[in-house]
């Protein structure tokens, strides 16, 4: 069953909720007049969105990939080990590729909230608090994939990352 299921998983979820994020505040620049720089920041927010987008797939392959080893029938279990820990290291990579791309729109999204004003500001601000939100899950993901106290780099870094898109999202919201 978690076969079938593992497009559902956090993963692509967190990386989804930045796709959306980016793309609220690519619609808030988009839409503000009077501003040189909005097309240059609507595009960067459309290129992160692109970017959460393709991580969404490659985080749904990386969990198909661990239950793939996981299902591995190797009677060696150092191998099974082996396997099981490359699949869990990628499955690690891809929520921190997640959390690092949730900071830049939460740090996108503040630049624009800044800049933009009326209507279009609440969307700005809902983007950094679901990118926020984002690299929360992410985070969360990075720790459990690789089974790791907060002494771990990639642990650390997911945190620093998460904490840095809260402290954007509240200095606006």
């Amino acid at each position: 069953m978690a076969r079938d299921l593992h497009v559902l998983t956090g993963g692509p979820a967190a990386a989804l909720a930045v796709a959306s994020a980016a793309a609220l505040v690519a619609l808030a620049a988009r839409v503000t007049e009077g501003w040189e720089d909005a097309g240059a920041v609507a595009a960067q927010a459309d290129a992160l969105r692109r970017r959460a987008t393709a991580l969404a797939a490659e985080d749904a392959e990386a969990v198909q990939a661990y239950l793939d080893a996981r299902e591995q029938a190797d009677p060696r279990q150092a191998a099974r080990d082996f396997v099981l820990g490359r699949a869990l290291e990628r499955a690690a990579d891809v929520p921190l590729a997640i959390a690092e791309t949730a900071c830049d729109v939460a740090l996108l999204a503040e630049a624009v909230a800044d800049r933009v004003g009326g209507d279009v500001r609440p969307d700005a601000v809902a983007g950094a608090l679901l990118a926020h939100g984002a690299a929360q899950a992410a985070a969360h993901l990075v720790a459990v994939n690789l089974a790791a106290g907060a002494d771990d780099e990639r642990t650390r870094r997911a945190a620093e990352l998460a904490r840095a898109a809260g402290e954007a999202a509240a200095r606006i919201a």
